[in-house]
């Protein structure tokens, strides 16, 4: 694989990588041997990234996993269990086990990959969750790194599992919406036709009744419940609709961008690095939504600075300044 290409894998491909080294250890694995061997990690530091930035993304890695059920376990020195300085990580095997008087073929263990293939962790009831671990287990016995693999479907959103009943059903929904720079979410009767992910977010394209057209959605703006409606649609309308959604995603990324400077080796510098082409001043950075990416920049505190739109600039500064006044003011 290109240096390039490894340096911008997936976070998704990352995760699963971290899984199955913790999983192919019984000893566990430090932070030291797992920044500089595992798949993701390993691409970022020969790249030039920053120890620092390098061990944050391993503890918010560590996190979404354990959000998303992985039970990694923290093994301290055995003399003192409580120095955590030189720690191991693993995944216990045990939690990957099956019965066993249960057996697949090899044709059936393919076919359930890729079944489970289509879906990320959090997208799965419990039972599931645990199941896809314990077949994915089988072929994982032994220390090996496994790459090109990603989950494909990553449900954040509570809107998701609604708006995916009501496409397959053809059914109309409502719900409300918050527009960008709004105060006040509107009620919108919809026909959706796709749900599609671009730049790591949802989006739901559909025939918006009231306004006579179809309209992209971003689910995270959805602020409440989606209702279906007795209304039914012709399903042949969902023909080419995810295309069509992200031709447009893809239209309105490119016709704006914002500049912003980044210190290098930084979370954000990998994380915008991603998407990001570079400028003489630093990066230029397509978005779709003006205020996610605020909220986006912000997060990154003072590992980035906007340089252009100044409406993109003001925006990351109001945020800054809620979270300073959250935390008692300037000090």
């Amino acid at each position: 694989m290109p240096k390039n290409d490894a340096v911008r894998s997936a976070p998704e491909e990352r995760l699963v990588n971290l899984v199955v080294a913790l999983m192919a250890t019984e000893q566990g694995l430090t932070k030291e041997t797992i920044l500089s061997s595992v798949s993701g990690y390993r691409e970022q530091s020969e790249s030039g990234a920053s120890k620092d930035a390098l061990e944050k993304m391993f503890e918010r890695d560590k996190e979404n996993l354990r959000g998303l059920g992985v039970p990694i376990e923290t093994l301290g020195d055995h003399a003192d269990p409580d120095d955590l300085r030189e720690a191991r990580y693993r995944v216990p095997t045990a939690e990957y086990a099956l019965p066993a008087d249960i057996r697949f073929t090899a044709a059936e263990i393919a076919l359930l990959n890729l079944a489970g293939s289509v879906w990320s962790e959090s997208s799965m009831s419990d039972q599931a969750r645990s199941g896809l671990r314990k077949i994915r287990a089988l072929g994982n016995t032994v220390d090996e790194r496994i790459i090109g693999y990603a989950p494909r479907i990553s449900v954040r959103d509570h809107a998701f599992a609604p708006l995916q009943r009501a496409i397959e059903q053809a059914r109309a929904v409502t719900f409300p919406y918050l527009k960008p720079g709004e105060r006040t979410p509107r009620m919108r009767r919809v026909r959706p036709l796709a749900l599609v992910e671009y730049e790591a977010r949802w989006h739901v394209l559909g025939f918006d009744v009231d306004a006579d057209a179809e309209r992209t959605f971003l689910l995270s703006r959805i602020t409440d419940a989606v209702t279906p409606t007795r209304e039914s649609f012709d399903p042949a309308l969902r023909a080419g609709a995810g295309e069509r959604a992200l031709q447009g995603l893809r239209a309105l990324a490119l016709s704006q961008t914002a500049l912003v400077e980044v210190h290098p080796g930084t979370e954000a510098a990998l994380r915008l690095g991603r998407r990001a082409t570079p400028a003489a001043q630093g990066l230029r950075v397509p978005y779709v939504d003006v205020h996610v990416l605020a909220d986006e920049l912000a997060s990154y505190g003072p590992e980035v600075r906007v340089v252009e739109p100044e409406r993109l600039r003001e925006l990351v500064i109001d945020r800054l300044r809620a979270v300073r006044d959250r935390n008692g003011g300037e000090r």
